[in-house]
């Protein structure tokens, strides 16, 4: 069962959501509860008791404190739950990339955009625990992909980083199609996870924690695309 949350100030478009999330729902065959919260304050109250949200669709002009605030809060201890941004102003999607939104929907909300949205989450939430296996020195590590920052291939070799650089003899072309979508590849010997990207020049890919990639000319375009796509 998905755990959702609508966080809106204004019960009429709250309503709404919920009614468009409930027939998604059903046309999708999930299971879904859904709680909805009148300002950002309610929903914290609630979160410190249960963190175990899967999406969350936030209102960004609220009372004291915006959805761009709560989002903030919420990203400094979990990077998993999925966050759609809901508002009748464009200048606030800069700051929906800086806390990882899934996508910024403008008001009114029609159903189609809302769907597509939601089937994008879905899949998120289904694919966050998959993992590469790895036979590292006689064992089998797993590693979970949402850790893997990037691969390198090193001559014969692939090295995974993630919370540690693990070391395989296998080639890049392999380990990519046990990948998904969060991945792309960046040139002949890299393949990046995009949920660590912070920005892409003409020549380099950086990271969040501020390492630098080479970035192919022939996979500029496929990188920008990516991107765009993905966040």
């Amino acid at each position: 069962m998905y755990r959702l949350a609508i966080c809106d100030d204004n019960q009429t478009d709250a309503a709404y959501l919920r009614a468009l999330l409930e027939r998604w729902a059903v046309s999708a065959d999930i299971a879904m509860k859904i709680e909805s919260f009148p300002s950002a304050e309610a929903f914290l109250f609630r979160y410190e008791e249960d963190k175990s949200f899967d999406l969350l669709l936030l209102d960004i002009e609220m009372g004291q404190m915006s959805g761009v605030e709560l989002a903030r809060r919420i990203r400094q201890h979990n990077r998993l739950v999925q966050i759609i941004f809901i508002t009748g102003y464009m200048e606030y999607i800069a700051e929906g990339y800086d806390v990882e939104a899934l996508h910024y929907l403008l008001k009114p909300v029609t159903e189609e955009k809302l769907r597509a949205v939601l089937d994008r989450a879905a899949q998120r939430i289904e694919s966050r625990e998959k993992a590469l296996c790895l036979s590292v020195s006689g064992a089998t590590m797993r590693i979970p992909l949402r850790e893997i920052r990037y691969l390198e291939v090193q001559r014969n070799y692939v090295t995974v980083h993630g919370q540690e650089a693990w070391t395989v003899k296998k080639t890049l072309n392999e380990l990519e199609e046990e990948l998904d979508e969060s991945f792309c590849r960046i040139g002949r010997s890299f393949v990046v996870n995009l949920h660590y990207v912070r920005k892409i020049t003409r020549t380099q890919v950086i990271l969040k924690d501020g390492g630098e990639l080479p970035l192919s000319r022939k996979f500029y375009e496929e990188m920008n695309r990516a991107m765009i796509h993905y966040f």
